[in-house]
This record gives C-alpha cells, structure tokens and sequence, in this order.
C-alpha cells in the first residue's frame, strides 16, 4: 500500500535535493508531499504545500512575515505552520513518515516540528550537523538524526547517495505497519524509571508485571529519560508509574549529568496517576570529567567510576538532605494516595552494605527528612533490605497494582 512521506524543506535553497528526494520516493512506490518552510528568496521546486499555506497555518500571513524579515520572527510562524498542518493529516492518515533536511536553521526549525508529532510516527532529519551533541534537537522524541557529511549545497555523487538512504530510510519506516497505540483497559501501561545501579530489580520487577498481565515501559533516568517517560504520561500514553529511579533530582540540585529539570517528580501527581515511588541512585551525583580525572571539590567524598568519564561521588549529610527537600517540594503536587518505598540497606547497588558507596550516616539523614516531610497521603514503606532486594521490589509493584485496582474500583463505583 502506497504511503506518503512529508518532507520538509526549504526550497529556496535547497530546490534541487528536495525534487531527488521526491524522485527517490517515488520510485519506491510512495507518494511525497513537499512542503516548502523557506520565507525569502524563490523556490527551486514546486511545493505541494506552500510557504504561504504553511505560514497562514502558523498565524501570520506571509506578506507580513516579508516586511523586515528575520529568520527570528518567521522561523516560530512556519514550525507552528508545519505542526498544525502535519497533526491534521497525521490523524487523518494521510502522512505516514517525516523527513527534513537542513543546516543549521533548517535543523532547528524541522526538529522543533518533529517534536511535536506523536511518538511512533517516524521522523528523520538529514542534518550538517547531526555529528555533535543533538540532544537539543532530538529532545525526548523518537527522532533518527542523519549526519549528511558534506553541507547540503546542489547535488554530487556523494549527496545523491546520502539523499538516497534517507528516502529509503523514510520508505522502510513507514512501509512498517507496526501500530504505536494504547487501548484504554483495566490494565495500564505502567511507565518505571531506572538506573544501572537498579537494573537486577527492574528485572524482577518486569518479571513481576508480566505475571499480573501488565507491560511496562522502562526508562534510563538521565535526565531525558525520566522527561520522556512523563511526556508519554502527558500524552495519555501512560497511565500509571513505578519512579524507581530518582537520581535525576539529585543531579538536578547540582545541575550535572542527569538533571531531569525542573518538572521532573510532578507530573504523575499532577495528572492523580497511581504512582509507587523508591529513591532509587539519589544518593549520588553522576558527572562527566575527562578520564579518570576526580574533581578537587569531591576528594574528601567517597567515590567510583561508573565509566572513565562518568565520575560518582557519594552525597554527604548535608547534601543528601539537599536532594531529599527536593523531592518532598516536588511531590507537593501528588494530591491523590501514593506510596514512598524506602529500601533502608541501600537505593542501589553502590550503597548496600560494603558496596563502595555505603554510607549509613548520609542514608539515616535522607531517610529521616524524607519521612518527615512527604506530604501525608504519601505513606512511607520503611523495608530493612536494599532496593534490588527481589522482596522489596515485589512489595512495590503489589502496592502499585493494588493503587490501580482501587482507582479502578472507585470509578466503576461513581
């Protein structure tokens, strides 16, 4: 069945890769809708969805956007354009991939639109720049960056060969009838955060789940891991939530490596999710150093390695309290009832006793604020195990199911 591949482009200056593309695309069977996100300068090919369409669709009439241009002003008009007028054909069925092609500018606007769109739809940006850090464009959507090598300037052996992949690339992803969505039923899809250091019983606990029928989609908590995980809450798409991992909020408090911002904790509270929580890997930084070096402000701390450049220094007292009146701020939005696991041996493999990272003085300090501070619907677990304990992560995914059932049972009641 033939499918249609949205392609974004700016045809001013880049007429002649965007017909390839189409001709690529076709040749494969499939249908392309070009769809032209350049303002100034004249159109090298013709777009089946203009720049003026696109920009009406974004709230401001081209000809404005043409009095004094600047790609400040027009870029926000044409990425809302672009989204409004992909989400209505996603929906109706009528886009079945995305591709863009750009630099700089080009990457930035294609991106911001692709983060838009739901997870599953595949999205591929042929970038300049897609060989460095793109986590800014990539945020926590389910975008495939392609390094396109040389800058994307008229067509050459090379370029041809790159444009071609990319078609294909679409073509395949598209040609996938692989389905992305969740029915609404008794049983939700639980969203669970983890870490390396509580891998053993994210294990168990999927183990767990499966035998109560449930799936769970699980989430490395660094930062856009534990991001994308309440995005797909947001969106619907998760329903109830195992937070096992909370080493995000501790890198939050000192902005390092797996600092999952400043809404991070809150949303399952937000939206009354039925929701179990362990702080587990929150009794450590994680921070990126060159190899093997350790910083001169942690040398007193106790320290390990995760990888030569990711470096892990042990919270002392007073800080670990830092990321406990953190996390109790944090779950001031949980209105509904939840449950705080405490695994009082140890939140991860590091701290258990004789692990590298024990530290029993810094663990009592964190347990204490903790429990003292929680709001009240949140009833503390106090377990004399570590966190991977198979007990102690059966306990958990019990308490959530039973959350489930009883939410469950009282809207069948109403």
């Amino acid at each position: 069945m033939s499918k249609t591949i949205a392609l974004m482009v700016t045809l001013d200056t880049k007429g002649q890769e965007a017909q390839f593309l189409v001709e690529q695309i076709q040749a494969r069977g499939h249908k392309a809708l070009l769809m032209d996100i350049g303002v100034v300068g004249q159109p090298g090919a013709k777009a089946d969805i203009s720049r003026e369409e696109i920009a009406r669709a974004g709230g401001t009439p081209l000809e404005d956007l043409l009095q004094n241009p600047s790609r400040e002003k027009a870029a926000p008009v044409m990425v809302l354009g672009c989204i409004n007028i992909l989400k209505e054909r996603i929906a109706n069925n009528e886009v079945h991939a995305v591709l863009g092609l750009g630099g700089t500018q080009g990457t930035s606007s294609c991106c911001d639109v692709m983060q838009a769109l739901p997870y599953g739809l595949p999205k591929i940006m042929v970038s300049t720049i897609a060989s460095g850090d793109t986590s800014g464009f990539v945020g926590i959507k389910d975008i495939t960056m392609m390094f396109s090598v040389s800058d994307i300037l008229k067509l050459n052996p090379f370029t041809r060969k790159i444009l071609a992949n990319a078609a294909a690339a679409a073509c395949g992803m598209a040609e996938d009838e692989t389905t992305f969505i969740v029915e609404k039923s008794e049983k939700p899809l639980i969203g669970m955060s983890n870490l390396g250091v509580l891998t053993n019983g994210t294990i168990q606990a999927l183990k767990y789940f499966e035998e109560a029928g449930y799936e769970v989609i699980v989430f490395h908590a660094v930062g856009s891991g534990g991001r994308a995980m309440e995005q797909m809450m947001k969106e619907g798409i998760i329903g109830a939530v195992f937070d096992y991992a909370m080493g995000e909020i501790a890198d939050d408090v000192w902005s390092v490596l797996r600092a999952g911002g400043p809404e991070r904790l809150t949303v399952a509270g937000k939206l009354g999710l039925p929701q179990v929580l362990c702080p587990g890997g929150a009794e450590h930084l994680g921070i990126l150093v060159p190899p093997n070096h350790v910083p001169e402000e942690y040398k007193t701390h106790k320290y390990v390695f995760h990888s030569p450049v990711v470096f892990v220094p042990r919270l002392n007292e007073e800080e670990i309290q830092r990321v406990a009146a953190e996390i109790c701020k944090r779950l001031q939005y949980t209105k509904d009832k939840a449950y705080f696991m405490i695994p009082k041996k140890g939140v991860g493999r590091y701290s258990i006793p004789g692990g590298v990272l024990e530290d029993k003085a810094s663990d009592e300090a964190f347990f204490a604020y903790l429990k003292e501070h929680l709001p009240p619907n949140i009833e503390v677990i106090e377990k004399d195990t570590h966190a991977e304990d198979p007990a102690f992560v059966k306990e958990a995914v019990e308490r959530l199911i039973s959350l489930i059932e009883e939410r469950q049972a009282a809207a069948t009641a109403s």
